[in-house]
């Protein structure tokens, strides 16, 4: 018979690795995300790669993506880049040199407004299209055309964005609900 004892990592000695984001030229550790977190990722990246993919539309990244945003390097937790923006020799081999089209951007319980706030206006100024910035907490989406356009979206709604994504639509219930079986 044995046992087993759980330790948490930081007492076994695993050094997990980091991301990091490039900001006014200093390194910022990204927090681990949580499983809610992870969760509604995981949620909308099917069904957003799915229809992507299957109209031909262009690239979708994860988080371990790093694009040149102006003078940083940003990480999305999700990021589209249309066929037409995608070079004939494909994707780098490291960091996209430029902005994605759809940044996604998942709030966590320590981002500060003003860091999430001062992001939103970096890839705008940078050439994104549009942001979709998600409160797993409040089961909302703040769709951001511009800085100045935004419309929010309730677990209610259905996700949509005709402009990069023409026929695309998702009910967001679909993202911040677990599935059950029947």
């Amino acid at each position: 018979m044995s046992a087993v004892i759980e330790l948490p990592a930081t007492e076994v000695g695993v050094d997990f690795p980091k991301l990091y984001e490039i900001v006014n030229g200093k390194m910022e550790e990204k927090e681990m995300a949580g499983a809610r977190h992870g969760g509604v990722e995981g949620r909308l990246f099917i069904p957003l790669g799915s229809y992507i993919y299957s109209h031909h539309l262009g690239g979708i990244y994860t988080a371990d993506t790093t694009f040149t945003i102006g003078s940083n390097d940003r990480m999305p937790d999700i990021a589209f880049v249309k066929m037409v923006r995608i070079p004939p020799e494909g994707e780098p081999t490291g960091k996209w040199l430029i902005a994605p089209d759809l940044a996604v951007e998942i709030i966590s319980p320590t981002d500060a407004v003003d860091d999430t706030t001062r992001k939103i206006r970096e890839y705008f100024s940078a050439g994104v299209r549009q942001v979709w910035q998600i409160s797993a907490e409040f089961r909302t989406v703040m769709v951001y055309r511009s800085p100045t356009d935004i419309k929010l979206l309730t677990e209610e709604d259905t996700l949509t964005c005709d402009e990069l994504l023409p026929g695309f639509a998702l009910p967001l219930r679909d993202i911040f609900t677990l599935p059950r079986p029947a």
